[in-house]
């Protein structure tokens, strides 16, 4: 992938741009909500929610972060004129800035970013550029977060749009955590008591996609760090060392992997925060392998069986992959599924000529149809829905937030304090060291950023877009 693609591919890979034909009747197809045409900044100063897009309907908690008034200049100006603006502010700040994109991001965000990928892949290339003084993360907060704690002290993680928070993410908060744990160990006893195999009777294990405060959590109790990647690898290295999981924030990423290791579903019940016990019956909970968070990604939960019975009818061969994060159903119904790495090395690999129904974001997908011509892709959901949170995430936020470095100001600064970034570390560090067969070998947490080694790793996993 190049810095600057041909007009012809971005104009293809662009679900903004597809958003405004269609709401413009230009073009067919629909959306799943007429906003989604709007700028992202006319939702900065309304009730405070998620946006428009596939978590529009989701419950956003109170005090969630907000994004204050973007200055006039950057919501009126031309798309041309906030490229201009990006990459002079670029060039003027040289080495002194790195950019992230992640996977989701509208394709005209991700022309300017350094790297490109999922949340730690791009956390970890931020490694790659120990001299920078400003990590630009376009992604969401949790992703911030993460990098803020793989980062230098001297270095500053800035988030452009403060509102792009993650509606699963949300879904397990720190309180209701604990409040879960202690309930746990009414049931359990001692959750630190080993058993004649060396086992405590709960591990937790949180998804990356989740609070420092959660990873944090984990590492205080024993737990570890999980992503879509690695985590079939991570739950074997759980079930060592437990007889048990708590699993959390996504209940279906924990559901596939498990029933893929074995696990029966019946001894996976689900843990509803609102209820006692999580809704189970100490039997249940005695009985249980895993206990799931009712938590989920509302961008994976609109793919649908049906949706996957009528590509194969459309498209006789297709191969229909999705993100795990999907509900099982969809994950059983599809042919193959894996993380949106996985998707988009499945596609590099594919012989020419072949077709792909995939189930993930339409940014990624729009921008992989318009990458690999020679494929036909296409988003199982025929809805245009993109990711809420990463929509708010426009040119003209990044425009500012570099314009602002420029002039020596540092907005939207993302920071973890000492005592959660701590153990959040620690839980980090037992994911790097539980590695998947035939693995990269990981960026360690606490490596002085610069070391040869670390940056071979973490390039080799995410993609960089600039020379």
């Amino acid at each position: 992938m190049t810095l600057v693609q041909p007009a012809d591919t971005r104009l293809a890979a662009s679900v903004d741009r597809s958003i405004q034909l269609i709401q413009t009747g230009k073009a067919a197809g629909s959306t799943c909500s007429p906003e989604l045409a709007k700028g992202p900044w006319e939702f900065d100063a309304g009730p405070v929610a998620y946006g428009p897009g596939s978590s529009m309907g989701d419950v956003i908690p109170t005090g969630s972060p907000r994004q204050g008034a973007l200055p006039e200049s950057y919501k009126t100006a031309s798309e041309a004129e906030l490229h201009d603006r990006i990459r002079a502010a670029k060039a003027t700040l040289g080495e002194r800035v790195v950019v992230l994109g992640h996977f989701y991001q509208r394709d005209e965000v991700v022309e300017h970013a350094d790297f490109v990928g999922d949340s730690f892949q791009l956390a970890n290339a931020a490694l790659t550029r120990p001299d920078a003084e400003a990590i630009v993360f376009c992604g969401v907060h949790f992703m911030a977060e993460t990098a803020d704690l793989l980062s230098t002290p001297e270095q500053a993680v800035i988030l452009p749009n403060l509102a792009a928070g993650c509606s699963m993410a949300d879904m397990a908060d720190e309180e209701s955590v604990e409040a879960c744990w202690a309930q746990l160990e009414e049931v359990y006893g001692d959750l630190t008591a080993t058993d004649a195999s060396g086992r405590v009777p709960v591990i937790p294990v949180t998804y990356m996609n989740s609070s420092a405060a959660l990873k944090g959590f984990v590492g205080r109790h024993g737990g570890i760090v999980c992503t879509s990647s690695n985590a079939k690898t991570v739950l074997e290295w759980a079930f060592e060392r437990g007889r048990r999981v708590l699993f959390f924030p996504d209940q279906h990423l924990g559901r596939n992997t498990a029933k893929a290791l074995g696990v029966p579903l019946e001894q996976m019940p689900m843990w509803n925060p609102r209820k006692a016990l999580g809704g189970s019956t100490a039997d249940e909970l005695d009985d249980a392998r895993v206990i799931l968070w009712h938590g989920f990604c509302s961008v994976h939960r609109r793919f649908t069986v049906e949706q996957i019975a009528q590509a194969r009818i459309d498209h006789p061969g297709v191969q229909v992959i999705v993100h795990p994060e999907c509900p099982m159903p969809v994950v059983d119904a599809a042919d193959s599924a894996g993380s949106t790495d996985f998707i988009v090395k499945a596609i590099q690999a594919a012989p020419a000529g072949s077709t792909f129904a995939i189930g993930t974001e339409i940014n990624l997908v729009q921008r992989l149809a318009a990458e690999y011509p020679q494929h036909e892709i296409f988003c199982l959901d025929p809805v245009v829905c993109p990711c809420s949170t990463m929509y708010r995430i426009h040119p003209g936020y990044l425009a500012w937030v570099l314009e602002e470095l420029v002039a020596g100001r540092v907005v939207n600064r993302i920071t973890v304090s000492d005592d959660v970034a701590e153990p959040a570390r620690v839980a980090l560090e037992r994911m790097l060291a539980a590695k998947p067969p035939a693995s990269v070998a990981p960026v360690a947490v606490d490596a002085v950023p610069g070391d040869a080694a670390q940056a071979d790793a973490a390039q080799a996993d995410a993609v960089p877009t600039g020379a």
